[in-house]
């Protein structure tokens, strides 16, 4: 989600005065769905927009898994799920930590979460103050699960949105977002680059010293085409023989090398940038949003990308709106030709029903099919088959009604994960669905999963 919501939050608010909902409670098997999309358990986390100023919302965001727990991050901190039995998932921990957004990566015990924009006051995570004016990560160890511990925190002069990681020879690489070039430049040789905000954070955190996480240094973006500088929104990485990384920016998303192929010297640390991907009326000046997300097939073939007009707080899901504006892109991963596009085939009519096509990812399949699931705000989640990608099919999905007083809400991401899918409902929690039919038949079973990243590829 774009740093607009908060902006937009104040207009929303307005326009059904003040009206702040009852406990939001999750009802996800009545929702209108496909026959194949079965409900099954929910862990409750109510929270909204309405009414609750920065510094007091605690909206669902990001999902992280590590064997058979769901890392949910939230607004304030992230909660720790126990997902072994799906019917029921139950909390285990909520670990506070007052900076918005709330994105998560996973690793073991480490856990590193993105402290999103700089605060006027002093906030509070895990006990320790956070001074005002302050904007990066926080790395957890979580080795206690009910009670994580802060161990280090990582200045960031342009903040943290989301993250991705991936191990590396004894360290976890982080790449860090900033989505906006807002508040950047503090001080030093690097004010005109923060005051651009054009790059990727890289940092790492020593397995055995996480405590010593630091900032290794700064990729630099190529683009934007049209001046739009917001640097990377999400970056999607895949490893094993393919070892290739996309960072959804702006107007042109950028893919690199980050390991032994064809490029000498690309890494994790230092990837080598190989090319960009445009699309037209995506990102650029004048259409109200960016790409946003970006993730690969996992025979590293395909590039698949979404970007969110409207800052994931406005209704740009409706019948009437242009194709463009709700759709997933595929694209050749090799050249950054395009494939095909998925066009969300149900209009989101609700007054003010937030929705873009949002976060995502893919169905480890070692039989060559391609399907994608993903949680699309108020549309709710959906799962598609691109086997061939310039024509993809719906095989499934849960919509859930409008809000009712209006809210921003729905699915902020739906992941697969081990033949279920986990929806992050921004004002109901954790919910669990599973998807039946034999499209899905005989999906890799994972040990953990930070869904930007594949750390393997298949033939």
């Amino acid at each position: 989600m774009s740093r607009r919501v908060v902006r937009t939050v104040g207009a929303l608010v307005a326009a059904v005065v003040l009206v702040t909902p009852a406990t939001a409670v999750a009802d996800h098997a009545t929702n209108p769905h496909t026959p194949n999309m079965h409900a099954k358990g929910h862990s409750p986390h109510p929270a909204t927009f309405l009414g609750e100023p920065d510094g007091v919302r605690h909206v669902n965001s990001d999902i992280a898994f590590w064997g058979n727990l769901a890392f949910h991050g939230n607004y304030d901190g992230f909660r720790i799920v126990d997902i072994a039995d799906p019917d029921n998932p139950t909390e285990i921990a909520h670990q506070r930590c007052n900076g918005d957004q709330g994105d998560i990566v996973v690793w073991e015990n480490i856990l590193v979460r993105a402290w999103n924009s700089k605060k006027a006051v002093p906030r509070d995570c895990d006990g320790q103050t956070v001074p005002a004016g302050w904007e990066g990560v926080h790395v957890f160890d979580v080795s206690n699960l009910s009670n994580p511990s802060l161990v280090a925190s990582v200045e960031l002069p342009c903040g943290s949105h989301t993250l991705t990681a991936a191990p590396d020879n004894g360290r976890l690489i982080v790449y860090s977002n900033n989505s906006s070039s807002t508040g950047c430049g503090t001080s030093g040789n690097l004010a005109q680059e923060n005051a651009l905000g054009d790059f990727i954070d890289v940092i790492e955190v020593p397995f055995g010293q996480p405590q010593n996480a630091n900032l290794l240094r700064r990729e630099p973006l190529a683009g934007p085409i049209t001046n739009v500088r917001t640097g990377c929104h999400d970056m999607g990485v895949i490893l094993g023989s393919v070892n290739l990384a996309a960072c959804a920016s702006a107007d042109a998303t950028n893919v690199f090398d980050v390991g032994a192929n064809a490029h000498p010297g690309g890494s994790l640390a230092d990837p080598v940038f190989l090319y960009t991907v445009s699309e037209p009326g995506v990102g650029q000046a004048g259409t109200n949003g960016r790409w946003h997300s970006a993730t690969f097939s996992w025979d590293g073939k395909v590039l698949i990308l979404g970007w969110e007009p409207g800052g994931g707080s406005e209704p740009e899901c409706q019948t009437t709106d242009p194709d463009v504006d709700k759709s997933l892109f595929f694209y050749d991963a090799h050249t950054g030709a395009k494939l095909g596009q998925w066009v969300l085939p149900r209009g989101q009519d609700g007054v003010a029903e937030n929705c873009t096509v949002h976060n995502y990812n893919i169905v480890p399949l070692r039989n060559g099919r391609y399907i994608a699931v993903g949680g699309h705000y108020q549309a709710g989640t959906w799962a598609t088959e691109f086997t061939d990608p310039a024509h993809p099919v719906t095989i499934g999905w849960s919509d859930p009604p409008a809000i009712s007083p209006p809210d921003l809400g729905g699915a902020w991401s739906s992941y697969w994960y081990n033949n279920f899918i986990y929806e992050s409902s921004i004002t109901e929690g954790l919910n669990v669905y599973r998807l039946s039919g034999n499209a899905t038949g005989g999906a890799i079973r994972l040990d953990h999963l930070n869904p930007q990243t594949q750390e393997f590829s298949l033939p």
